[in-house]
């Protein structure tokens, strides 16, 4: 068989020897774990026309065909693609005749791609996260502390107990493979239920114990009043010890909004500062996949806006950035990357706790977000707030119920008209009309310069930063390519 513009991925030394004596290397492409091919090797396959990669981190042995569908889809070549399949793998395709561990062809499948990729975007979340664990392996506990907020009489800090080490920083140089394994990573991380975790702050302790998927939180309430800024909490698991011998530590960070605050933020992540379809689970995973917090851009302008709200029409005033979003916490550090280098306002986020099973489902999405939402209004009562989403789930709705209950607190609600049916247009104006009575604005912004324009004109940010968001959103038409997540406006 020919096997000119084919991709490869060999996982063992088995493997390769393998699919060594039918490979015809011109053409193809090979992408090999670490340690599996030696330099020389590797050197020969090229010296006979293939072009070779070697993965950045291994994928385990086992990996049984689960990845099919994101490898498709995460900027492979076009053509065959062949996956080394482990024997004792669930759903593996059958073997060849050999006992080491075979490729499996995909391509000569007769399903369609699209339902091939449909059926298997939940195994990419569940069976194959599963699958992909190494109980045996002895690895270092890791806690992995979120950003909190607090006001001057306490502090919200949230966190996970994982069994795995820190991730592999990404760049914007990594490519699909490493975008990849990298997203592996972290959804693959193993929860840790019943660790004992210990919360020190100003010189006291509090104490509390992980949930079965890991998560910790805690509300420590403080002596004396609370300045704003950055407050840190340190945190120990004192029943595991580190390299060191000593309790493993980390420290985390909460922030207390400045006293020149005169409003504060709440925004959706999904849809709203930047493209991910959460709606659709495949398209997510895929993307996912395929990207990272370097090759990602915001919609259009967003960061630019954010940040006049941040400071204000005094352009000062610091005032709080809060991220609710239906991403899972797996995300959390790619969210906050992704913040951080697009020069967004970085604040607290609030994700959603979910098992591997249903990474990438939207169970509960609006419970979820009232949830939180109503925990930040609990902390700051006296605070009004400017609500930021997207007219493609349900955040009208969910801010239109904010609003009932909290109708003093709501200055102001931008919502991102992603979605041009007119029956969802229709039920916009509804509860535009029902916002409206309560004296607080429901506006649906086609662009981040409209909504800049309107917050001027009501004195949320400076009238003179509405050239910078204008400045801001030419900057990104003209990176704007094909990467759909730089679409929007």
């Amino acid at each position: 068989m020919s096997t000119s513009e084919t991709a490869f991925l060999i996982l063992t030394r088995a493997g390769l020897a393998d699919i060594g004596e039918r490979l015809q290397p011109a053409g193809a492409a090979v992408y090999l774990n670490p340690g599996v091919a030696s330099a020389a090797e590797i050197a020969q396959l090229e010296a006979d026309g293939a072009t070779v990669a070697v993965l950045p981190q291994e994928l385990p042995a086992n990996l049984s065909g689960q990845f099919e569908g994101a490898l498709l889809a995460a900027g492979l070549p076009a053509g065959r693609l062949w996956i080394e399949h482990s024997r004792s793998a669930a759903m593996q395709a059958p073997l060849g005749p050999t006992e080491a561990a075979a490729p499996a062809a995909l391509a000569d499948e007769e399903e369609p791609l699209h339902e091939r990729l449909a059926r298997r975007a939940g195994r990419f979340a569940s069976g194959a996260l599963r699958r992909l664990r190494s109980a045996g392996i002895d690895r270092p506990l890791l806690v992995l502390p979120y950003l909190g907020f607090g006001n001057a009489e306490k502090l919200w800090i949230k966190g996970r107990v994982l069994d795995e080490a820190s991730f592999r920083e990404q760049t914007g140089q990594d490519s699909s493979w490493s975008n990849l394994v990298a997203l592996y990573h972290r959804l693959e991380s193993d929860e840790v239920a019943g660790a004992r975790v210990v919360a020190h702050f100003d010189g006291r302790s509090w104490e509390t114990v992980t949930d079965g998927g890991g998560y910790f939180s805690f509300e420590i309430p403080s002596a004396t009043p609370l300045a704003g800024g950055s407050h840190r909490v340190e945190l120990e698991l004192p029943e595991w010890m580190g390299a060191d011998k000593a309790p493993i530590r980390a420290s985390a960070e909460a922030f207390v909004p400045a006293a020149s605050a005169r409003f504060g933020i709440i925004s959706d992540i999904d849809d709203t500062v930047l493209w991910t379809n959460v709606t659709n689970k495949l398209n997510m995973a895929l993307m996912l996949a395929r990207t990272n917090a370097h090759t990602r851009k915001p919609f259009k302008g967003v960061a630019a806006f954010y940040r006049a709200l941040r400071d204000g029409t005094g352009g000062d005033e610091n005032n709080p950035m809060f991220y609710v979003s239906s991403s899972p916490w797996h995300l959390f550090g790619f969210l906050v990357d992704f913040l951080r280098l697009q020069d967004i306002p970085v604040g607290p986020l609030l994700l959603r706790e979910l098992g591997l099973q249903n990474v990438f489902q939207l169970q509960n999405h609006g419970s979820h977000k009232l949830d939180k939402i109503e925990l930040i209004l609990k902390f700051y009562p006296g605070m009004q707030f400017v609500l930021i989403g997207d007219s493609g789930e349900k955040d009208p709705e969910i801010y239109t119920e904010i609003v009932r209950r909290h109708p003093k607190q709501v200055r102001m609600i931008y919502i991102r008209n992603v979605n041009p049916d007119p029956m969802r247009i229709e039920a916009l104006d509804r509860l535009i009309e029902e916002v409206s009575s309560t004296g607080t604005q429901l506006i649906l912004a086609p662009d981040s310069v409209f909504a800049a324009s309107h917050a001027a004109a009501e004195g949320l940010i400076k009238v003179d930063r509405l050239a910078s968001v204008r400045s801001d959103k030419r900057e990104d038409d003209n990176l704007l390519t094909a990467e759909p997540s730089g679409g929007g406006a």
